[in-house]
């Protein structure tokens, strides 16, 4: 991307913000600036409703299903094709190792196509009633769904939202996170070259607490979708509700990991260690605790202790085990984390090394295994978003159950056990959106519904299960007595 602040895509057009503000943009690795972005406001995000709500009435809305896939498949072909370059951008934005950000963006494409497949497979239904009566069911699109995304995986969650919402039938109006927005921008190009209609697809800049505030309060939206921290969630949800807009919220984890006495240890450790600091942590869906029976308890941290001695921590481009975090507020949250730990004498088990790739100008963080944690310290139970893994013992399986549901989230678990019997009890009993036994994580999860229980949000995205929340059911009776 160059340095233009023309980075607001309304009706097929990129425009400077309507106030003429810019937002710096900063690299994770150094810390230096990297460009610009516009600083979109209510005036912008008015415009880009308006656009969609014209788009919708319009040309999306008489496009058929089929059509609307085909171009959906177009645009994840055209992002397979840009693969490189887009991970370029997503790994210099974020700070994440390029490894990472070519899998981002393979997922990305993934999205399109599976979306677009789907596009003409949303089938309606019928309903036996009086015998003078065909009652039928059918989905219809929202309307106007409005985007606010994270910046962990900004081309993740393109895909993410916007394909499903996009396959249903909706228009969209997207809010990209600040922080990390530059693949948006690309994708975004990349969509127009597919020929997606104007109005379809806009995109607005801008700080949270402006142009996110303007999307999520705004009077002729007719869905939102958020990903992001439960604070800001609830103010998303409150100002959704005066105008009576449902949402879908992702708003993050404390998710377990339950390691049982009879689980394959070499099997388990390096997906335990992977799913903390993929990302840097920095996942909604990390394994950021691991609960281990007492039994295994020493032997277990001892070898993960080792596995997390040799994480190395440098520049996206150095492409090692982990990057920088997103930023200095973040780095300095993490460490906040680590300083109140070490007060409160919760030993460090094992901590990454920095490579000589991280410059002192970059925002790192050393992953680090902390242990044995009390259930009710705020290192178990509040989300930190960074590599930060905390060791629990637990007895037996009701103490696993009772202590992995004991947090204000419920998004996933992993259960290691090969006992059948014991798999099947707990994965019933776990109050999360995603049970994983004997692994963790499956890649993108394209196909896979996903969301949690409590303060880890609600609704689903991913799946089919995503076309059903951009959608509304409508039933049709007819009397041919």
């Amino acid at each position: 991307m160059s340095k233009s602040v023309k980075t607001i895509f309304i009706n097929n057009k990129w425009s400077e913000s309507s106030n003429h503000d810019t937002i710096n943009v900063v690299a994770p690795s150094t810390g230096a600036s990297i460009g610009e972005i516009s600083r979109g406001d209510k005036a912008d995000i008015d415009l880009a409703v308006a656009a969609a709500r014209q788009a919708f009435e319009g040309v999306w809305g008489n496009t058929a299903a089929a059509d609307r896939g085909r171009l959906l498949s177009r645009l994840g072909l055209k992002i397979a094709e840009h693969a490189e370059e887009l991970a370029q951008l997503e790994a210099l934005d974020t700070g994440k190792a390029m490894k990472l950000a070519r899998n981002d963006i393979a997922a990305t494409a993934r999205y399109f196509e599976y979306y677009g497949g789907a596009a003409d497979k949303l089938h309606g239904d019928t309903i036996p009633f009086l015998n003078d009566y065909q009652v039928l069911i059918i989905r219809e699109p929202r309307g106007v769904a409005g985007h606010i995304i994270p910046w962990n995986y900004p081309a993740q969650m393109f895909g993410r939202t916007i394909a499903a919402a996009l396959a249903a039938g909706n228009t969209t109006v997207l809010k990209p996170a600040e922080e990390a927005c530059l693949s948006i921008i690309r994708l975004t190009e990349l969509a127009h070259e597919v020929g997606i209609p104007a109005g379809v697809l806009n995109v607005v800049t801008g700080n949270g607490d402006e142009a996110g505030a303007a999307l999520s309060s705004h009077k002729d939206i007719d869905f939102l979708s958020f990903t992001g921290s439960p604070e800001v969630g609830t103010l998303i949800q409150k100002a959704a509700a005066d105008n009576h807009v449902p949402c879908v919220l992702e708003l993050g984890g404390k998710s377990p990991q339950i390691v049982f006495d009879d689980a394959d240890i070499e099997k388990a450790l390096p997906v335990i260690v992977g799913a903390i600091i993929q990302n840097t942590g920095q996942t909604c869906s990390a394994g950021s605790r691991v609960l281990i029976q007492r039994t295994i308890y020493e032997e277990f941290v001892t070898a993960l202790a080792k596995r997390m001695n040799g994480v190395r921590v440098g520049s996206h481009d150095a492409d090692l085990d982990c990057g920088p975090v997103i930023s200095a507020v973040q780095r300095d949250r993490v460490n906040g984390f680590l300083d109140r730990a070490k007060a409160d004498g919760i030993a460090v088990i094992g901590q990454g090394k920095l490579d000589p790739s991280a410059v002192s100008g970059g925002f790192y963080i050393k992953p680090t295994l902390l242990g044995p944690v009390d259930e009710e310290h705020e290192l178990a139970q509040d989300e930190v978003f960074g590599p930060v893994l905390v060791a629990i013992p637990f007895d037996d399986e009701d103490d696993a159950l009772r202590i992995a549901n004991g947090t204000e989230f419920g998004l996933i678990a992993g259960i290691w056990t090969e006992n059948g019997g014991r798999q099947m009890r707990l994965a019933k009993k776990l109050r999360v959106g995603q049970v994983y036994i004997n692994g963790y994580g499956a890649g993108g999860g394209i196909e896979l519904p996903f969301g949690g229980f409590k303060r880890s949000g609600h609704g689903r995205e991913k799946g089919f299960e995503a076309l059903k929340e951009y959608t509304v059911s409508k039933t049709i009776v007819i009397n041919h007595k």
